[in-house]
Order: C-alpha cells, then structure tokens, then sequence
C-alpha cells in the first residue's frame, strides 16, 4: 500500500486537530437524534452566502402553462445551511425528502417513513458554493393521514410533511429503518427544540389535504405545543398548502415554487469569533462549565480553573498569548475529547516555538521498562551521535529516564487515560525548542554506554515519522482471508467520511465473509480515530441475532437546568445478516470514541476477544454540538453527552476498552519486525 506523506508542518498542524477529535456521532444527522447536547442559547453563525442554482431541467421556463394558471404548489426549492464540520462526510447521494411527519403528530419516535411516501428531490451544489435542493411534489402524495382538528369526529386528515435532508447511507436508493425514524430534528424546514422533547416549534411545514373540509392548526395554543386539544382549528383549501409556523396565527398559503431553506438546527456551530478574547473565553466557559457531561466523573473544579485560565487571557496581547491560554485550559481538562485547533497562524507558530526542535530521533517504551530508539533519520544530531536504531535510552539531560519522562508534557493532549497520556509523553520526550542543547546516555546493541551532547534542529520527520502512517488515499474498510490460516481480516480505519462508501464496503466484506464461511474473523481497529457511532451500531449489527442495549444518552437540557436521559437508548439492532463464527478484535489507544463504541458493544455477551498492547483511548463523549469558533480562528470542541448503562454506569469514558489478551511490546514489535497484536489474533482463533 503506497503511503502518500503530506507537507511536515501542515501535516503536523492536522495531526494536533485529529489528536483531539475522533467523533461520536448520531446515525443520521436528520434524524430524531441519538441525542445530543443542544446549542447553547448563545449566538450561532448563520452563514449568508450567495447561491446561484446550477441549471437543472426544474426551470420555470420548462414548465407546463396550465400549471402557471394555478398557484397550487408544485416545486420546492431552498438551500441547505450548514457550519458543522461533520456534515460534508455524509452527503455522499444524499437527498431531500418530502418527510412524513405523522411520527412527530403521534410523538412516535420509532415511526418509520412508509416507503410508498417517500417522495426524493436532488441535492447539488450551488455556484456559489453551498448546498441546494429542488423537490417537486407528487399530484397526490402517499403520505399517512393524521387526523389534527381535535374535534372529537373521526375524519380523513391531513397528510403533513417537511421537506429534510437525508444521507443515503444503507441500501438502496430510499430511506430505511437504520437510516432513521421519528422526524429530523436538524436540516429541515421545520424547528425542533431538543430541549423539549424534540417538538417543532416553528418553520414551515407542507400540508395535503383531500378536499376543503379538514381542519388544521393555526397556533400552538396555550401549551405551546402543536398537534394538542388546545390548538385553534381553521379549514384548509384541498391540495397543497404551505404552513409557516413562524407567523401567529400561521400563514397558511399556496405558492407555486416556494423557496424554502432548511434550517441547520442544533448541529450549528456556536460562533464567538466576533468578540474580544476576554468576551469569547467568558461565553466558552459558561457554555462548558454548564454543559460539559464528565464534571462529576473527573473532578473538575470550574472555578479553580476559572480563576487560573481567565487572568490568562485578560493579559493576552496576542494571538499566540490567546493561543496559548485557550490550549492550556483544554489541557486542564483530561478528555481526549476536548481540543483545540485552526486559527491564522498562531498555532504553526507555538508548535514550532515549542516542539519545533528534533534530533531525528523517536523512543519507544518497551513492557519490560526500557526504552529504545525506534527512529534514526540519518545526518541528524542522533545518528551523528552513534545512536543506533534499538539503542537503549537510559538518561535524558541529566535525568534517568524515567524520571524525565514523567515530566514531559505532551503536545496532542489533553488525554482521557493515563496509559494514553504516557504514550504520549514518551513520543514528545525528544521534541524541544529548535536548537536547544540536552545530554543523552544511551548503549547501542553489545556496546558500553556512552554519554553525548546534542543541539536540536529544525525538524519534525522524526516525530512524523513516529506518528501512524497517514495515508491520503486508503479506503475506509479493507479486507482479505488470510492465506495461511484463512481466516477473514477486516481493517476499518475510520468511522467518518464518506459514510456510503464505508457501508457499502463493509456489506461487501461481510457478505463475502459469511459466504465464505471463514472460520474466524479479525477485526483490526487500532487506526480508527472515530467518527460515526450510529454507523459503528450498524457494522456491529451484523453480529448480533437480536436487540442489544448498550446505554441511555445523557445530556444537558437548557430549560431544566440539569442533565437528563433520552429517551431512547443507544441500541445495536439485528442486520440483514450475520456472522455467528468467532471474532477477535485488535485494538490500541488509537481507536478513538465511535471505534471505542463498536469495540465496546463487541464484548457483549462475549461475542469478541479483545486484543492489543494496550486498551482504547478511553473517549466517548459526543462533540458534534460541541463545536466553538473563537477569536483568530480558532476552533475548539468539547463532548456534551455521554452514555450510561441501564445501571447508571458510564461507559468507556476514562478507561477505554481493556484487551482480554494484552501483547507485550517487545523489541521485535517496536521496532516493526513483526505485527505481534495480529500473530496473538491468529494464534487466539487457532486455539
């Protein structure tokens, strides 16, 4: 496989982002939610860019006369606004839908789209950048009929729709269950407040009526909520009818080409990027310290931090100071979940500042408590020194090594376990200031140890060189049968991106696998920074025969002022097919968050072996309603929900899933001369 390097410093500058920023996300972000934390009610970047539509056959121009002469409605058009860093990854054939909101009329949150009413409209983009739809209306729908006047009769109905955008991520060409149910609580026409219980509270929603006798609401009455006993009812004309619920009473209307623009709901980014660094630091903490959902589990002093980190940025002049204080209270806060990257330059400035100096060297910290060079790039300070590749580390300016080590800062934290922390420490033990000047005692192979003085350099191919391959071009789910053994191996690298792409790869695998009838199956984690959580649910699926519960969904809830379960828990439910043979996971502190969450839901009921040197990162908060633009362009995120067992347990946060079998970090295994986390995978099936 070609590994394709990208430029040191940009890849550097990636990799601090990345560090901090495996996702546990909802399965569609349209859909009632695995919930997740609403935004606070602070300001929220609603971008206004200029779309010019793409010419599509929909033009006014093509159109019937006989439908100009009426102002039934018959094309919908609007953009799709979104600031959310993760909603790219699931546009892949994505659509919009004429969504039947008969599920939100009866509170269902289980309710699914009846394949017969699911009417699909094209996603594009806009000329101008940005997302636009177009959705033409059927003469009659074959939505569900939802009987809305309350008048105690029984009556035919409305059919009521929004129009949502949907990811087409399983299957074929429509909707399925796993895609989603309920009603979209984010890039639709219609408001959702999670807050309450997800109710629509206001935008636009799309009416048919059958004939001109059926009553519809024209307020939320007295409750505030729609679709109740207490809502004013006034007549609809037959046909199409546009709602806005925005106007009171509603404006209840026909357009023939209505623009309607969906809203991005609570997956917006919250935007402070317009205020001083004082305002912006104030606005992030009271959003944090409010809704952050591990306080309790990790002890967290707010206000001793507040105490600490805001004199910090009163005193900032500039953005490297600003820099500076926001990264050092992330790193106060040990979540791998949390972080900070972006900005205009700030951030490639500190890091080449601080950690910019190198010896073209990179240690290794092996089980039996040495420490060994696993890298050395030659006509660097270390090689010109005679360190040799295994040389072993046992002094680092003047200290025993364990004793720096334990010193070391590490520059991609902050960290949610300790044993990932230490990882960390070790890899960041050779990096310091360009040009500073450290002593090292070291013994290569069969030789005395010796004492050197080295300067650092400019350079950070040693610490790149330390980091996992980055490969610009891989695909997302791999796999093969073994010729040896012939047994499956799958290797999934990433939960996000293209989401279409990853199912469609794992379904390929996974039917080949099963029709094979291999006699065990691998599955290799330990490069999954995250993504997903519902799309790890779905893979997983495929190894459960019936519903398996994994937790409840917590967050914090703006108008109770405290944090509250969903109602829905976080299940795996059975897939279309299913492997029954034995399956051995292989995991490392590299598989972050979703990766931890499928990973977790494989020990259940014992269905998977856990191998690896080490376990999970130990992060598994959701951060996609976390995300904070802040002054100079800096973004940071920050988990807002968590997930608890059916016993009030917290799942995975601060521990990571454990491997039931841990391999040694050996000499051999360090140094790359043999995969020894797949040989203990292949010997464990063997047996």
């Amino acid at each position: 496989m070609i590994q394709l390097r990208t430029p040191t410093i940009a890849f550097l500058t990636l990799a601090l982002t990345i560090a901090c920023c495996g996702q546990w996300l909802s399965a569609a972000p349209t859909q009632t939610p695995p919930p997740t934390q609403t935004p606070t009610p602070t300001p929220s970047r609603t971008p206004t860019p200029t779309f010019t539509p793409a010419p599509t056959a929909l033009a006014l121009t093509a159109t019937p006369p006989s439908l100009l002469e009426t102002d039934e409605p018959f094309l919908i058009t609007g953009k799709i606004v979104y600031t959310s860093p993760f909603f790219r990854g699931n546009a892949k054939d994505a659509f919009v839908l004429l969504e039947d909101e008969a599920g939100f009329v009866r509170r269902d949150k289980a309710f699914e789209f009846p394949l017969e009413s699911q009417v699909l409209g094209p996603v594009q983009t806009g000329r101008g950048g940005g997302l636009i739809y177009s959705l033409l209306l059927p003469a009659v729908p074959q939505g569900t009929f939802v009987d809305v006047d309350h008048d105690g009769e029984d009556e035919t109905g409305v059919q009521v729709f929004a129009v949502a955008y949907w990811p087409n991520i399983w299957g074929g060409t429509f909707l399925e269950r796993r895609e989603g149910t309920g009603w979209s609580s984010a890039h639709t026409s219609a408001l959702v407040d999670s807050n309450r219980d997800y109710e629509i509270t206001g935008g636009i929603l799309i009416v048919w009526a059958p004939d001109g006798q059926q009553g519809f609401p024209v307020g939320f009455g007295q409750d505030g909520l729609l679709f109740t006993d207490d809502d004013p009812i006034d007549s609809l004309p037959a046909g199409y009818t546009i709602v806005d619920l925005n106007e009171t009473p509603f404006k209840i209307y026909k357009e023939p080409q209505p623009t309607i623009d969906l809203y991005e709901g609570e997956t917006a980014v919250t935007d402070y990027s317009d205020l001083d660094y004082e305002e912006a630091f104030d606005a992030l903490f009271e959003q944090m310290s409010r809704k952050y959902p591990f306080t309790e589990e990790k002890g967290i002093d707010w206000d001793a931090l507040y105490e600490e980190y805001a004199p910090r940025v009163a005193r900032a002049r500039s953005e490297e100071d600003f820099y500076r204080a926001i990264r050092d209270f992330t790193w106060a806060i040990p979540d791998g979940h949390v972080g900070l990257g972006g900005g205009s330059g700030a951030l490639q400035r500190v890091l080449i500042d601080e950690q910019g100096g190198g010896f073209g060297l990179a240690v290794t910290e092996l089980s039996d408590g040495r420490i060994i060079a696993t890298t050395v790039l030659p006509d660097l300070p270390a090689a010109n020194a005679g360190v040799e590749i295994g040389a072993e580390i046992t002094a680092w300016n003047g200290k025993p090594i364990g004793e720096a080590i334990e010193e070391v800062v590490p520059y991609f934290g902050p960290y949610s376990t300790e044993h990932t922390r230490r990882l960390n420490q070790v890899l960041f033990l050779t990096r310091v200031s360009p040009y500073e000047e450290i002593t090292v005692t070291y013994r290569n192979s069969g030789r005395a140890a010796r004492q050197v003085t080295m300067n650092a350099e400019v350079e950070f191919d040693s610490l790149i060189e330390a980091l996992p391959a980055h490969d610009e071009v891989a695909l997302p789910v791999e796999g093969e049968v073994l010729d040896d053994s012939g047994l499956g191996y799958i290797q999934i690298t990433t939960f996000a991106g293209n989401s279409k792409l990853t199912t469609d790869l794992w379904e390929h695998y996974m039917e080949g696998m099963i029709d094979a009838a291999v006699p065990g199956l691998i599955i290799d984690l330990r490069l999954n920074s995250g993504g997903s959580g519902g799309i790890a649910m779905d893979l997983a699926s495929y190894f459960f025969e019936g519903r398996i519960t994994l937790g409840y969904w917590w967050r914090y809830n703006d108008l109770a002022e405290e944090f509250e379960p969903f109602d829905i828990p976080l299940r795996i439910e059975p897939a279309p097919r299913h492997y029954r043979g034995p399956v051995v996971l292989l995991v490392s502190p590299d598989c972050v968050s979703a990766c931890e969450g499928f990973a977790y839901a494989m020990t259940l009921r014992e269905r998977a072996t856990v191998i690896g040197h080490y376990p999970t990162a130990g992060a598994f908060g959701a951060v996609e309603r976390g995300q904070v633009e802040l002054p100079d362009g800096l973004v940071m995120q920050f988990p807002t929900t968590k997930v608890v067992t059916p016993d009030g347990e917290v799942i995975i946060e601060g521990m990571g899933v454990a491997p039931d079998i841990v391999v040694p970090v050996t000499e051999k295994s360090a140094l790359g001369l043999e995969d020894a986390v797949l040989n203990a995978a292949i010997e464990a099936l063997a047996e």
